[in-house]
């Protein structure tokens, strides 16, 4: 499956375009439900706007997708939304585009302008995260190593969880499984291979990119 994103942040952006005020939110949402009820969190807050249009994909592999033009010409807001965010591959997220008419009429290429706009830029203001499987690593050494191991440990993109002192020095961490290799590799050249170690099943951390 090609890699996929979420967003990092959940934000609202704002522009003014011909007098039209466009408040656009996105929120990560994991579930169809999750969705709707931000879609109407929104329709509550913005009551009185002139439209509150959005879109959302539900699942990695983006098997829920669906878009609203809340009232604008059909095909000239929800779906402008819903194809910024397949464009930029993002999953489990809800973008809401509010607005406030200013009197000025966009035609139907100017709403899809806007709306895209808006999407593009609450998008890019939210960043973005990958899922990343994640090694978890016990590692027990004797004191007269540490100094040297975590020397190391500054130059991995390994994620130093806890750190227990007692008659040793146990080390847990989070390490992508090419890193782990490499951290077990070093291990055996500073410790002479005396050390102990464990490792646990996966787990999937967040990487901001």
């Amino acid at each position: 499956m090609e890699q996929k994103f979420m967003n990092y942040k959940d934000i609202n952006t704002e522009e003014i375009i011909k007098k039209s005020r466009f408040i656009s939110h996105i929120k990560r949402t994991t579930t169809e439900d999750e969705a709707k009820a931000f879609i109407q969190e929104i329709k509550k807050e913005h009551k009185s706007a002139t439209h509150n249009c959005s879109a959302y994909i539900i699942g990695q592999n983006g098997i829920i997708q669906k878009a609203d033009d809340d009232g604008e010409p059909q095909g000239t807001a929800g779906v402008p939304i819903l194809e910024v965010l397949k464009k930029e591959e993002l999953y489990n997220v809800t973008v809401v585009v509010t607005r406030y008419f200013g009197g000025i009429k966009l035609g139907s290429g100017g709403l899809i302008r806007a709306y895209a706009s808006g999407a593009a830029s609450a998008v890019d203001e939210a960043g973005k995260v990958v899922e990343v499987p994640m090694l978890p690593l016990t590692i027990t050494i004797d004191y007269t190593y540490t100094s040297k191991f975590e020397h190391f440990l500054k130059s991995t993109k390994a994620t130093l969880v806890s750190q227990d002192y007692t008659d040793k020095v146990t080390y847990v961490l989070h390490a992508k499984k090419e890193d782990a290799d490499d951290i077990i590799s070093t291990l055996k050249e500073i410790t002479s291979n005396n050390f102990d170690y464990q490792e646990s099943d996966i787990v999937i951390s967040e990487e901001v990119i």
